[in-house]
Order: structure tokens, then C-alpha cells, then sequence
């Protein structure tokens, strides 16, 4: 099967991606999923770095997906906090503690 490269913008950035000819729709409706859900999380306003937005949208995703069934899906506060604040749901902190964690070294996931 020939594959095909699309190009892609997510979260105003380009990205150059390969597909099996005639999965060009299948891949832009994920585009536009992860896109969407990237955006809405930065809109937010709590969290600014990219890779964390990912891991969040990509989280959001799988939940709704049903990957995880029993796992609500991780949304952002509607207001910002201060830094140190508590965030309002302790799921939410907790995940960003274990993205603090994971991230002190190298500063990426992707």
C-alpha cells in the first residue's frame, strides 16, 4: 500500500505526516481532535507548555475514547491559579505534580 504525506497544522505549528493512501480523512478527523482538544486546554490558560498540553489533550482523548472506562477525563479549571495554589480538582494536581516529576529532568516528552 502506497503511503501519502499530508501536511497538518496543530496548534499553529505544521507537521508532516504519512498515511496510507485513502486514510487521508481518518488522519485530518485525529488532526483536528488532537488540534481541538490542544487548543481548548491552552485556551484555558493554566498551562502554556506544549508538551504538557499534549499530554493532557492526549489523556482527554483516550478517556473519551474509552481506553480507560473507569477514568474520567482530566479537564482544566476555568480560572487560573496562582502559583502555588491548589487547583480545584485533585486529579488535575495530582497529574501535574507527576508531569512536574517527570519533567525536572529534561524538560520534554516529545
Amino acid at each position: 500500500m502506497t503511503a501519502k504525506q499530508l501536511e497538518v497544522q496543530i496548534m499553529g505549528q505544521s507537521y508532516l505526516l504519512g498515511c496510507p493512501e485513502g486514510g487521508e480523512q481518518q488522519l485530518l478527523d485525529a488532526v483536528e481532535r488532537v488540534d481541538s482538544a490542544m487548543c481548548r486546554i491552552r485556551d484555558a490558560g493554566r498551562i502554556k507548555a506544549r508538551d504538557r498540553i499534549a499530554v493532557l489533550a492526549a489523556l482527554n482523548i483516550a478517556a473519551d475514547a474509552g481506553d480507560r472506562p473507569a477514568a474520567p477525563a482530566v479537564t482544566i479549571p476555568a480560572r487560573p491559579h496562582a502559583e502555588g495554589e491548589e487547583a480545584d480538582d485533585p486529579r488535575l494536581a495530582a497529574l501535574l505534580a507527576r508531569l512536574d516529576s517527570t519533567l525536572q529532568d529534561d524538560g520534554q516528552l516529545l
